[in-house]
């Protein structure tokens, strides 16, 4: 069951307290102000609207009541805001008076368990994040707070919460994990013969010949390291193989009580083996010399992809492209505005020509018409000519390419465009947009989308006091 608001957070308690401690600190006080605007949970009711269509379950009015969506929001705001996990969130709240009465929690109350914060993540999604922050930009805009006048435009690579990856390291994880996996499956159905050997020792002793041949930096050892890297791909093979059998096995002794328990035991094996096969198949076209599309660098987080966009400190990033606008009001120095939810991406390394369409799209369905557009170099003339053609912005600055006006417009044009590269280092630092925890190109953008809300929050408040 949906539960909204949450109740008076004042007790008993409060009366003994003084009033410095009732009192919010001015950002936490400002943030409350905007928060408390209760159109803000409207986005979360659709959400659940959508959830009673496609499952036909009442959850609206049927089932254990939620937490206080109010209280969710809040917490939630608080932890993109000051980068914590959910076990440390839950216990900042639990121990601060001022947290306590900001997310709306009476000190008789127990704070929300972290497994219910995490889940509902998942089940809000990162589309209902996005209509909180429509919704919050629209009323800014409608109340006359904000008035947009620019915006400019950059894409920066969010990255996946993962090591750096080798083609024997995925084999050695794909091993180890189909053995695990194997074994779970094989408890569960009964089953003694058929199993998923574990290779971990023998592709241990691969990966140290190859640390070890890597050492003698020469042109044989690069052929004896991709003969080595060939043979961890065959051991792979053969775990894949027999965890196949051991679903097949499974899937015909899935019957009567635990048959469902046993069906998804085997679609999960299977699913892994899927991910190591495409290892195997990967490290057969790097021994031939043949180049690798859409290349799997996770086995727990297949959507992520190498990304190579120039950098000297970091030439190959492993995650995803999120383009990211930010609307402001003048163009001048320490020009700071909001970013504009719903942030174009796609799967592997788009070029900015082929998310831009995304972004104008979500401009114009905020109702957002701008007088300037800034862009990096990494525009095309005609492309972006073509996607800002409804949009008819007076003045189009493409680092590089396109600088129309005077020299003076120019100079200003150029210092607002260098501001994206800051805005985004901003974000990454201080709201956690530099790495998702979120596994998934979903779990990502669910990521980015609070990260977007955090901030935005912040810069209304920024204008406020």
């Amino acid at each position: 069951m949906l539960t909204l608001l949450a109740e008076q957070p004042e007790c008993l308690w409060d009366e003994a307290l003084p009033i410095e401690v009732k009192e919010l600190p001015e950002d936490l006080a400002a943030l409350d102000v905007l928060l408390a605007d209760p159109e803000l949970l409207w986005p979360t009711v659709e959400r659940f609207r959508r959830e009673v269509v496609e499952d036909r379950r009442a959850v609206l009015t049927d089932g254990r009541p939620t937490i206080a969506m109010e209280t969710y929001i809040r917490m939630m705001v608080l932890k993109q805001r000051y980068r914590w996990g959910y076990r440390t969130l839950v216990a900042e709240v639990s121990d601060s008076i001022h947290l306590r009465r900001f997310c709306r929690i009476s000190f008789s109350e127990r704070v929300p368990d972290e497994s219910t914060v995490r889940k509902l993540t998942r089940r809000i999604g990162a589309e209902t994040v996005s209509e909180l922050t429509r919704a919050m930009i629209v009323k800014a805009c409608r109340e006359k707070r904000f008035r947009p006048r620019a915006v400019r435009i950059d894409s920066t690579v969010v990255e996946a919460d993962v090591k750096y990856p080798t083609d024997s390291g995925l084999a050695s994880s794909g091993v180890h994990v189909l053995a695990g996996e194997g074994r779970k499956l094989a408890k569960l159905i009964g089953e003694k013969k058929a199993r998923v050997r574990d290779r971990s020792r023998s592709m241990g002793r691969k990966l140290r010949a190859i640390t070890r041949t890597v050492r003698r930096r020469s042109g044989e050892a690069k052929q004896e390291v991709l003969k080595l890297t060939e043979q961890t791909g065959e051991l792979l093979e053969r775990s894949v193989k027999e965890a196949r059998r051991l679903a097949k096995i499974a899937r015909g002794k899935a019957r009567g009580r635990g048959a469902r328990t046993k069906l998804r035991a085997a679609a999960q094996l299977e699913e892994i083996a899927d991910r190591c096969e495409k290892v195997a198949g990967q490290i057969r076209q790097r021994v031939a010399g043949e180049p690798i599309k859409d290349r799997i660098v996770s086995l727990f987080d297949p959507d992520a992809r190498p990304i190579r966009k120039g950098k000297l400190g970091k030439p190959n990033e492993f995650g995803f492209v999120s383009q990211l606008a930010e609307v402001t009001e003048h163009t001048q120095r320490g020009a700071r505005g909001l970013i504009l939810p719903g942030a174009a991406t796609e799967i592997g390394n788009p070029g900015e020509d082929a998310l831009l369409p995304a972004t104008i799209a979500e401009m114009q369905r905020l109702g957002i018409r701008v007088q300037e557009v800034a862009l990096d170099g990494g525009f095309n003339i005609g492309p972006t000519r073509s996607a800002l053609e409804d949009l008819a912005p007076k003045n189009v600055f493409i680092a590089g390419r396109q600088e129309p006006g005077s020299k003076r417009t120019q100079r200003r044009m150029r210092r607002y465009r260098t501001g994206a590269e800051g805005r985004i280092s901003h974000l990454k630092r201080r709201y956690g947009l530099d790495r998702s925890r979120l596994k998934g190109d979903q779990g990502r953008q669910i990521w980015t989308e609070w990260s977007i809300l955090a901030y935005n929050l912040d810069t209304l408040t920024v204008r406020e006091r």
